[in-house]
């Protein structure tokens, strides 16, 4: 399996528009972050959560040649407005499955109702199965199980999701519960929002999040959904032992338990 995070950033993005602080203006690549998704893979099944603005910009940098589904963790406009340029990986011959709560699922019918009709009007728009799914409700896509995952985003309950057991991703959230912590000890990989030192109302501080991390006890987990507060360099410095800052393009592979991080700018793999 091999999960590649196609963005880390937040609902702004880093560089922030307007924005000439250190981190925006910083040359380290780490610290240029593009809205938060991210790329599950197997050797059969290709999934991506979430399609935020930067999604054309981000399959491109990927050279993504497909997707066999879409799973969305809520419908806040970074995570969903990139959902048309999905329209290469549907059409006449092919409706795109989109797997959410339910409340995300009736968002989605209702900001791309031309997606989902029945009968397109136009030519060369997307086309989207749309999928229902419980709280902790596992389904399988290809060869892939995945699992739900509730946890708390303000007053909203958005989802997370566990592959094979192997790797669970849980963004955009202030609370993990109990419940989803259980689903989840132990795993290899965790990734998991971390805003910002600063307190914040919807989001995990770097602090709460570390406290996720120990709860949970992965052998890897990484920090995502960062703002411009967060210089990757010092920030990572400072984190305790297997815990790391995700950045855009970073690549985990877990085969049979053993780790393997790469991407750029590490110039070769890092075996954890």
């Amino acid at each position: 399996m091999r999960l590649t995070f196609l963005g880390t950033g937040t609902s702004h993005g880093v560089p922030v528009i307007g924005c000439d602080c250190a981190v925006c203006r910083s040359p380290d690549p780490r610290n240029r972050r593009l809205r938060t998704s991210v790329l599950m893979e197997s050797a059969a099944t290709t999934l991506l959560v979430d399609a935020p603005p930067d999604f054309r910009q981000q399959a491109l940098r990927a050279g993504l040649r497909g997707v066999d589904a879409v799973l969305l963790t809520h419908t806040h406009a970074d995570h969903v407005f990139g959902l048309d340029d999905l329209r290469v990986f549907s059409g006449s011959d092919r409706r795109l499955p989109i797997f959410g709560s339910p409340e995300s699922i009736a968002d989605v019918a209702r900001i791309f109702p031309y997606a989902c009709a029945e009968q397109p009007r136009w030519p060369g728009v997307p086309r989207f199965a749309l999928q229902p799914v419980k709280p902790f409700q596992q389904f399988e896509m290809g060869d892939l199980i995945v699992q739900s995952l509730p946890v708390r985003h303000g007053f909203m309950t958005v989802f997370g999701f566990v592959f094979n057991r192997q790797i669970a991703y849980l963004t955009d959230c202030n609370a993990v519960p109990p419940e989803t912590i259980a689903a989840i000890r132990g795993v290899p990989v965790l990734v998991l929002d971390a805003l910002r030192p600063r307190p914040h109302p919807t989001h995990l501080t770097i602090a709460e999040a570390l406290e996720v991390a120990r709860q949970v006890n992965a052998k890897l987990t990484l920090f995502t959904h960062m703002t411009h507060e967060v210089d990757h360099g010092p920030a990572e410095a400072a984190l305790p032992a297997r815990v790391r800052l995700a950045f855009d393009g970073m690549r985990v592979e877990v085969t049979n338990g053993e780790l393997v991080v790469a991407g750029h700018p590490f110039e070769s793999a890092d075996r954890l």
